[in-house]
């Protein structure tokens, strides 16, 4: 599209429900905002890896009217080997400005302090989609990777799970910062919630105990 095109069909962009309830669960995870430098527009970015390229088409379908590509490979390098990433991004927009300034301090991620009231079961499965597991093959516990986050972040992480969603958790500590482990006893519960949102394709994330008492999609 021409500029002025482009600009004229961005006025026209909202976020829906469904989309404002899974950006929250993305940003949490490995998504992230990149904005111009007055901080007005930002724009999502969304990278996984080859084996979750179905996640990044299904992201890419949600946000389609906000991309104007369809995801792209990325050849990525480490330690002498390659491998592919997909990835797409949606054009710059005020939209994602609320979110910017919640979820980034001094152009850090963070956690927003009104997690509490943004946090629902659709943003929940997307956090887990993008940044959870097992804990291990035969435990009913499953992690939320947070390392990313200062331990306070974390702490309070836990505290929205279990006030939005009675969830019982602990903190384990790791050499690069501290996961959130969902204990077994609450796995019924955590599933149930994130059951209508969850992917076929990311159903393997969940242990068997959890998949063999919930409706499939």
């Amino acid at each position: 599209m021409r500029s002025r095109t482009i600009e004229e069909y961005k006025r026209g962009l909202a976020l829906c429900a469904e989309q404002r309830e899974a950006l929250v669960g993305l940003l949490l995870g490995d998504a992230h905002l990149e904005g111009d430098r007055p901080g007005r527009t930002y724009r999502l970015k969304i990278e996984q890896s080859d084996r979750r390229r179905a996640y990044v088409e299904h992201l890419h379908r949600l946000f389609h009217e906000w991309v104007l590509t369809p995801p792209q490979p990325k050849i990525v390098r480490s330690r002498g080997h390659a491998s592919v990433n997909w990835w797409f991004q949606t054009v710059r927009h005020k939209a994602f400005q609320f979110y910017a300034t919640q979820f980034y301090r001094d152009g850090r991620k963070c956690v927003p302090r009104l997690l509490d009231q943004m946090l629902t079961p659709r943003g929940l499965a997307y956090w887990f989609m993008d940044d959870g597991s097992r804990k291990w093959r035969q435990s009913r516990a499953v992690l939320l990777n947070t390392q990313g986050y200062p331990k306070e972040d974390v702490e309070y992480l836990a505290q929205v799970l279990l006030q939005n969603f009675g969830l019982e958790t602990y903190l384990r500590r790791q050499r690069d910062g501290y996961q959130i482990v969902i204990a077994g006893r609450s796995l019924e519960r955590f599933a149930m919630l994130i059951a209508p949102y969850l992917l076929p394709e990311m159903w393997y994330k969940l242990p068997r105990v959890g998949q063999t008492q919930l409706p499939k999609r």
